[in-house]
């Protein structure tokens, strides 16, 4: 059994895998279109205007898969009640991904150092995606 986030952009999933290729070194392994989809008939079970938008993506951030969407496009994503923590191997490392994650979106814990990490450090990208950034100890 496994568990993988699975992140709805709401129309700006392409937008969102380009800013974590260069933020977190992400790497792009799926991509599929809803103009792609082998079973969309008419299109009439897709968001209106949708053809070009990601109907389903798969990224890698290190050894982590995640899932991705513009789901129902509507340009209000939501990305409440959870974060995505993601382990570095050195303080120079922490504050360049803390720094790119940050870009555009919201700090709300600088990185500091704590009991469990040399440093760590709480974000809202611009997406609204929240992050915890953390030196491995």
């Amino acid at each position: 059994m496994r568990i993988q986030p699975y992140l709805f952009f709401d129309g700006r999933c392409e937008e969102a895998l380009d800013f974590y290729k260069a933020a977190a070194g992400a790497k792009v392994e799926m991509l599929m279109r809803y103009k792609e989809n082998p079973d969309r008939g008419d299109g009439s079970m897709e968001p209106p205007g949708a053809a070009d938008k990601v109907m389903h993506a798969a990224f890698k951030i290190g050894d982590t898969m995640i899932l991705a969407s513009d789901g129902h496009c509507a340009g209000k994503p939501k990305f409440d009640g959870f974060s995505l923590a993601i382990s570095v191997k050195g303080e120079a490392e922490a504050d360049k991904t803390y720094t790119a994650l940050a870009k555009g979106g919201e700090a709300s814990m600088p990185l500091t150092k704590t009991f469990f990490s040399p440093k760590f450090g709480m974000l809202r990208d611009k997406f609204g995606v929240n992050w915890m950034v953390m030196v491995e100890a």
